[in-house]
């Protein structure tokens, strides 16, 4: 069984922030796969279902970002879970918008919400980083995270959403790479053809002679046929 957990913040004036596409993406894999109405535990909100045979359970934390791993603790605890069971999808400003990228262990490179959970359960989990863009100035950042995304943003936003969603039974088996090749068919979907004239690849047709015509009369035809 695989915790995945979507990381933000509670309420509602947060919840079109950057900081909550952790929190997006996980409501959308509740949605499409049917899971059942999210329900107040471990400090946070908790949504248990399956992919096919494959148990799962998501989970928001309620606690604010940076004490994101008072949740995810918990319930790893109480589901006797090892940190390399958990999965947390998470903001990321070191990737362009649209991008998303699977990691297994490393640093929290100064979010908060990973600091916490490294706090509580070490930093052996899986992360799934989707790329909200950088403001320039990391005095930019806090109030550039802690801002909506703007409606232009919503085609893209849209398809990585879509994309963790379809992934989500491949975070339940913890494919990494699968997960990501289907996020990849929602964000950059393969063309339809090459963008080359198929006519250059075929081999030209080459002309067959029309055959002469047989002016001999039958008697030339008989002799030269004996002779």
């Amino acid at each position: 069984m695989k915790l995945i957990v979507g990381l933000g913040n509670p309420g509602t004036k947060y919840a079109r922030n950057r900081h909550n596409i952790g929190f997006m993406a996980v409501d959308r894999i509740a949605t499409d796969h049917g899971f059942p109405a999210w329900k107040s535990k471990h400090n946070g909100a908790v949504s248990e279902g399956r992919f096919g045979s494959d148990r799962a359970v998501l989970l928001k934390p309620e606690t604010y970002m940076n004490k994101s791993g008072d949740s995810v603790g918990a319930a790893m605890r109480f589901y006797k879970l090892d940190p390399e069971d958990v999965i947390v999808l998470h903001d990321e400003i070191d990737l362009a918008p649209g991008k998303v990228r699977w990691k297994i262990g490393g640093g929290h490179a100064g979010h908060n919400g990973l600091r916490s959970i490294h706090a509580h359960i070490g930093p052996d989990y899986a992360r799934v980083r989707l790329g909200v863009g950088h403001p320039g100035h990391k005095d930019a950042v806090p109030g550039f995270v802690l801002r909506d995304f703007p409606k232009a943003d919503d085609g893209w936003l849209d398809d990585v959403l879509r994309g963790c969603s379809d992934g989500a039974p491949h975070l339940a088996q913890g494919d990494g790479p699968k997960f990501m090749n289907a996020v990849a068919l929602r964000v950059a979907p393969p063309r339809s053809g090459t963008g080359n004239d198929s006519r250059a690849k075929s081999k030209p047709t080459q002309s067959v002679p029309e055959p002469e015509a047989d002016n001999r009369s039958a008697l030339q035809k008989l002799m030269d046929r004996f002779s």
